[in-house]
């Protein structure tokens, strides 16, 4: 999965100095991309490739700003947004993610996150997010959900309540065990 780091704009204003990021992501290089586009932005930028990795870098140095992969190989990123949380209340935390449904958005609001974005995003629309007004609500989307994307995203739920179980989340779905793994084997339908 690539991001498109670098926008048509490549004259992004800076952003004051001394604004602390930490990036939380199992994806290296996309990491390190992704960092080295947030300091063009004027961030000061610490990595940190796991759960592990961001438990030291939050209470050891908490930052004002995070990014933040919801699927990590050690944990999730909703248990690194209640962590940040705790060392720093006013961390401003974005969920990334490649893997994005109703379910995790909402989940990851309720632990703290600020907002959530999929993958890709670019790094324009990853600062906007950052340093956007707590007041401003986002715009109404210009298309509403199709109906396929409303069933992908009813069916991902079930699974995840099924924890991820193929056979009872077919059986709750009312829908044979090989149906369901074609579908999630599928992308999300684009909307």
């Amino acid at each position: 999965m690539t991001l498109n780091l670098e926008s048509s704009e490549q004259r992004a204003a800076p952003v004051q100095t001394g604004k602390t990021l930490l990036i939380v992501d199992d994806e290296k290089n996309l990491c390190l991309q992704l960092a080295r586009a947030m300091e063009r932005r004027g961030f000061t930028v610490t990595t940190a490739e796991g759960l592990a990795a961001a438990r030291d870098c939050a209470f050891v140095d908490p930052p004002q700003y995070a990014i933040v992969d919801l699927r990590l190989e050690d944990g999730t990123g909703l248990e690194v947004v209640e962590m940040l949380r705790q060392a720093r209340p006013d961390v401003r935390v974005i969920m990334l993610t490649g893997y994005g449904n109703i379910a995790t958005a909402v989940a990851a609001v309720k632990a703290g996150a600020i907002d959530y974005l999929a993958k890709p995003a670019d790094a324009d629309q990853i600062t906007a997010a950052l340093l956007a007004d707590g007041d401003e609500s986002p715009p109404p989307p210009v298309r509403p959900m199709t109906p396929d994307r409303v069933r992908w995203e009813h069916i991902q739920r079930v699974y995840q309540q099924c924890d991820r179980n193929v056979s009872e989340t077919a059986r709750q779905l009312n829908m044979h065990r090989r149906t369901l793994q074609r579908i999630l084997a599928k992308h999300a339908p684009h909307e």
